[in-house]
């Protein structure tokens, strides 16, 4: 093939080797200038001829020639990739002599997470092992947070090691991929703890006769708990005069119209698949101050006057 002949130029030689970064997907212009001495003038890549003079020997449609007047022979590569990476050579020849200036185009690929875990439901006490897998150039790293409730950052990179995972670590993870190429990619996996039932609050009801007591039991659990309400032995249903609420992780019994024969002491049990608790309630008229924090209060003191005596009677 033919090879076009420039007026005479010479390269404009700055550094025998540049690098050239560009980010994956975007247009790389590689920049080779001439003066009036040159007689042939060529791009090659990895020694295979790309333009010789302005005939083109690529067949990659993404490459061209700049040319701005006599002085620039640059060369032009849009939607960059990796495999475009390499050494890229603007060779010169003159009567008297070759010359080459050599550049070698750098491709950076911003991060990419390709795979996260799935969002995981476990027991209490589990240990956990979440994976964020992410690729780029250059590598990128990676970072882990829980972003409830302080979003604190976590040890881990590819692989988030949790040892006997407790209910304050479920919640949302974050992962990040970074490497300052664009902006981070970022995944998420959900975690769900199973816990048994634990009391939250137990509200006993000082109520008059002829109106309406209301005991409430609110717990924590995951899954959420069923809820069963006794007096005595005996399990409580919505029946005349009875009505029994649930609204999430709390219930209700309510009622209506309060008799001597309703005052005493209630059971509300709570149960999920990992466990049950129950909790004591007073209906109780007023004046009579009874509920569990008294009560436990009563065994408390009696505990520490049975343990004085013995230690009087022992001489300890």
């Amino acid at each position: 093939m033919k090879v076009n002949r420039f007026p005479v130029r010479s390269v404009d030689m700055q550094r025998a080797t540049d690098n050239i970064t560009i980010r994956q997907g975007d247009t790389a212009v590689i920049r080779c200038y001439v003066d009036d001495k040159v007689s042939k003038v060529a791009w090659l890549n990895r020694s295979n001829i790309i333009f010789a003079g302005e005939d083109k020997w690529s067949l990659d449609p993404r490459v061209d020639l700049v040319n701005k007047g006599q002085l620039e022979y640059s060369l032009r590569i849009q939607k960059v990739d990796v495999y475009d990476e390499g050494s890229y050579t603007c060779s010169i020849q003159t009567k008297q002599q070759s010359k080459t200036s050599n550049v070698h185009l750098i491709v950076q690929v911003p991060a990419n997470i390709y795979k996260v875990s799935e969002d995981i439901t476990v027991n209490e006490g589990s240990n956990v092992t979440l994976s964020c897998l992410a690729n780029g150039r250059p590598d990128p790293s990676i970072t882990w947070r829980l972003l409830n409730p302080s979003a604190d950052s976590l040890d881990g990179e590819e692989y988030l090691d949790i040892s006997g995972i407790m209910r304050n670590q479920a919640g949302r993870y974050e992962c990040k991929a970074s490497n300052d190429v664009a902006t981070p990619d970022v995944k998420y996996v959900n975690v769900v703890v199973n816990y048994p039932p634990a009391i939250k609050n137990a509200k006993s009801s000082e109520t008059q006769v002829g109106h309406k007591g209301v005991l409430q039991c609110d717990m924590v659990a995951v899954p959420k708990p069923e809820f069963e309400w006794y007096r005595d032995d005996k399990r409580l249903s919505n029946a005349q005069g009875i009505s029994i609420q649930i609204v999430g992780t709390t219930t209700v019994l309510m009622i209506s119209n309060v008799t001597e024969e309703d005052y005493g002491n209630y059971t509300c049990v709570a149960t999920n698949k990992l466990g049950i608790q129950n909790a004591s309630l007073f209906l109780y008229r007023p004046g009579t101050g009874r509920d569990l924090n008294g009560a436990s209060c009563l065994s408390q003191s009696l505990w520490l006057l049975l343990a004085s005596i013995t230690c009087l009677l022992f001489k300890c």
